[in-house]
């Protein structure tokens, strides 16, 4: 079975779908910031197909760069949420009005 592109494509549709549904649905800025990787690791996905489709290695570019902000993302989420999780002892976005009180 050859892999094509409405398979990758496919693929892709799920994961982010799946992400977003998680982002949107739950209220754990933890279970947020991996949701937000899920969607990027689904664009990731597209991006590699496209350039694999197109015989151009710019995708990959891209993709590399992306793996470059989720790293970022993660690192500065994390340590972001260790801070509130220190002074707030939660992590729910809902009692998270705001930054400091």
């Amino acid at each position: 079975m050859v892999v094509t592109l409405n398979h990758c494509l496919l693929l892709a549709a799920g994961i982010f779908v799946t992400g977003m549904t998680g982002f949107v649905v739950r209220r754990n800025a933890l279970v947020m910031l991996m949701c937000i990787e899920l969607m990027l690791s689904a664009v990731n996905i597209v991006f590699a197909a496209f350039s694999r489709q197109n015989g151009d290695a710019s995708g990959h570019v891209f993709v590399l760069m992306n793996f470059a902000v989720a790293a970022a993302e993660a690192a500065i989420g994390l340590a972001i949420l260790v801070e509130i999780y220190r002074r707030r002892r939660t992590v729910d976005v809902d009692e998270l009005k705001t930054l400091m009180e």
